[in-house]
């Protein structure tokens, strides 16, 4: 059993979207337990309709919701302890859920987040992992949007936590992690990313393979299993591949709408403009994970419809399923374990030339 919180008073559409998304969820993954916390007089009615859901849920009233356009301090201000979005994050902490689900306010969840769940041991600031298409299959991308401006450190855990969720999502036992810069070259890019990649190289880690550098086009190659950057150059890579992704399907369309002969032509390839549909359906990967914090947290796009949610849910099903938060939990202790003792081991080493000099 997996049982997952829900702010059901997220999103752009709120009950209306995403409790039909959990009932599509519930038929995938009938072993799963919700439990939905916001405005009775808006999700109540919703879940009355599916009676599968209902059974298989608990609803949990709450008076504040969240805003999409709110502050993050404000959120925090205003929603702690009592919002909808607070409560589902607060059932993950008390051991309640196994996971939150959520379509708001992207900086007030992630506050809400750090404050009520904290980072884990050895992580300074969490990341936003998404599920990113390929040539290849998928690749996961972090972070997309959490921390702006990462130091080398915070890009080296961002590459133990990314392989710790590609163990778990495509199960690869020694996922190969790549450095998002603007050359492959290792004199280019900027200090903090070369610093990582010296310190991805020297740590030689048994739970991932460095590659090396990667550049914007390696992402929907597939080179590597997993891209790591800051968020800031992360969440424009992000947004602007989803931009890509509906300008293409709206040339196709005008394209096989242009003339008679076109349509003909659709016709015949009707087969493989679904699938290539398939492919390029950002509702089929939509949720971010948020890494390095005490509990699993993932954030749906807001202007989802229902599959789009049911696909963020899923997500959160095969998180808890794969053990995802162990995973990085053992991870990154190891590393900052076996980083402290290659620091302590140079400082001897110092302290000995030192002594040698003298």
């Amino acid at each position: 059993m997996v049982t997952i919180s829900v702010d059901a008073m997220g999103g752009d559409h709120g009950p209306s979207v995403l409790i039909p998304g959990a009932a599509i969820s519930l038929e995938r993954h009938p072993e799963l337990k919700f439990i939905f916390y916001g405005k009775e007089k808006d999700v109540q009615p919703e879940i009355d309709k599916f009676p599968k859901l209902k059974a298989a849920s608990k609803f949990v009233h709450c008076d504040v919701s969240v805003r999409m356009d709110d502050k993050p301090s404000q959120a925090l201000r205003q929603g702690r302890w009592k919002s909808s979005m607070w409560k589902a994050i607060e059932a993950v902490k008390t051991g309640e859920a196994d996971v939150c689900v959520s379509a708001g306010n992207t900086g007030a969840l992630m506050a809400m987040s750090r404050f009520c769940l904290r980072t884990m041991a050895d992580i300074e600031r969490p990341a936003i992992a998404a599920i990113w298409p390929t040539l290849r299959g998928e690749s996961i991308v972090l972070d997309v949007g959490a921390t702006i401006g990462a130091d080398a450190q915070q890009l080296v855990d961002f590459s133990v936590m990314g392989a710790a969720m590609a163990r778990a999502m495509i199960e690869n036992p020694k996922p190969t992690v790549g450095l998002l810069n603007v050359g492959v070259e290792e004199i280019k890019g900027q200090e903090e990313v070369k610093e990582a990649g010296r310190l991805l190289r020297d740590a030689d880690l048994p739970t991932l393979e460095y590659h090396g550098f990667v550049e914007g086009d390696d992402l929907g190659k597939g080179t590597v299993d997993v891209v790591v950057t800051e968020g800031f150059s992360g969440n424009i890579a992000l947004k602007t591949a989803e931009g890509t992704a509906r300008q293409i399907g709206e040339y196709l369309r005008a394209a096989m709408g242009h003339s008679f002969m076109s349509r003909i032509g659709y016709l015949f390839a009707r087969s493989a403009f679904k699938r290539l549909g398939e492919k390029m359906d950002p509702r089929k990967v939509n949720g971010g994970v948020f890494l390095g914090l005490n509990g699993v947290v993932i954030k749906s796009h807001g202007g989802t419809d229902s599959e789009g949610f049911a696909a963020a849910l899923d997500m959160g099903h095969d998180m808890v399923r794969n053990e995802l938060q162990s995973k990085i939990d053992i991870d990154i202790k190891k590393f900052h374990t076996r980083q402290g003792r290659s620091r302590s081991a140079n400082s001897a080493s110092e302290q000995s030339e030192n002594k040698s000099e003298k």
